[in-house]
């Protein structure tokens, strides 16, 4: 498996002509191979990208103390980044060459709190992308114990720029 890199810099991410220029799909697959640098939030929130397929996209990590509330437990803001990540990736995957997308709305649920350290995937599956519009779901999932923690859903504005 190829060492995943992440953004430190704007000049480490595609460039927005190297974007339109691939399918949603190859830069995905891209940035899992290694040959480009994911965002820095992954980095920020200690999770990366582990899977890749055409409309499914997987995150995985495990939360640290640097991502609590002030009650000590896993922020209400990890998990929604976290699934809104995996989401939106699955419908990028299904966005063709010179469009792009963006996320116009998402929903989560947590359902119990992610003891810290405790490794998890986030799966995001597309359920329908169209011309302009994009939706998935999503879960977090214990790697270990496989109860679920969190569900969310999203909808994406899909935009052909060429």
């Amino acid at each position: 498996m190829a060492e995943r890199k992440i953004a430190t810099s704007p000049d480490d991410l595609p460039s927005k002509e190297e974007m339109l220029n691939i399918s949603g799909l190859e830069a995905m697959q891209r940035m899992l191979r290694g040959e480009t640098a994911g965002p820095p939030i992954a980095g920020t929130l200690g999770y990366a990208i582990s899977e890749v397929t055409d409309g499914r996209v997987v995150f995985s990590g495990a939360p640290d103390f640097n991502v609590t509330n002030p009650m000590g437990t896993v922020h209400g803001g990890w998990y929604g980044t976290l699934l809104d990540s995996c989401m939106a990736c699955a419908v990028m995957t299904k966005v063709p060459k010179g469009s792009t997308y963006t996320t116009l709305e998402y929903k989560i649920n947590i359902l119990r709190p992610i003891p810290l350290g405790m490794k998890i995937e986030a799966v995001g599956t597309a359920q329908h992308v169209g011309r302009s519009t994009g939706i998935a779901i999503g879960e977090i999932r214990g790697v270990e114990d496989g109860k679920l923690y969190a569900t969310g859903s999203t909808t994406c504005i899909v935009m052909k720029l060429r």
